[in-house]
């Protein structure tokens, strides 16, 4: 979990219009013109997504990606860990056994057990994997929907069902979640 990338923050708001829409897919191209993306780089991000169980991709005129599990089951970690990978916060170099008092041989005390700076990264890492592993998908559209007004549910699914129900009026080429 090095530098939690811009990915995740796309990713995680896409992955909020999918919930509530059962079994209606949303291409990638629909979700990257809901947010403003690219859909080429959304695509990146919803191969990842998939592969990892998030969301479950349909194929068809019609088709594109929904969610594979519940929100409540997707936890924000898993998120992140699907799009970044399992990077370590901090990627310790051993610098401890560098110090020019120890020459070439520093002694046992200053290599013993972990690095002291490491210890603290460790530390912090695994108190934020707690935090994000304790939020869900669900939590986060809570609070969402909390902050919008009550028409941007009606405004939202209008422009969703426009999106999906113009894909069966293109020149009949069958395309894919992408």
């Amino acid at each position: 979990m090095a530098h939690v990338t811009a990915s995740v923050e796309y990713g995680m708001h896409c992955l909020l219009w999918l919930i509530d829409k059962g079994e209606t897919p949303l291409s990638c191209r629909d979700l990257a013109d809901l947010q403003g993306l690219s859909p080429t780089f959304l695509a990146k991000i919803f191969a990842k997504l998939e592969k990892a169980g998030i969301v479950r991709a349909t194929e068809g005129v019609r088709g594109g990606y929904v969610l594979a599990q519940k929100p409540e089951d997707i936890s924000v970690l898993a998120v992140v860990d699907a799009i970044e990978g399992r990077k370590p916060l901090f990627d310790c170099q051993e610098i401890r056994g560098r110090c020019a008092v120890f020459g070439n041989s520093p002694p046992g005390w200053a290599m013993a057990g972990t690095c002291s700076v490491h210890a603290v990264m460790l530390r912090a890492e695994k108190a934020m994997r707690e935090s994000l592993a304790a939020q869900s998908l669900a939590d986060v559209a809570t609070v969402v929907y909390r902050k919008a007004p009550p028409e941007f549910s009606t405004e939202l699914q209008e422009w969703i069902d426009h999106r999906v129900n113009g894909r069966g009026r293109r020149s009949g080429v069958a395309s894919t979640a992408s």
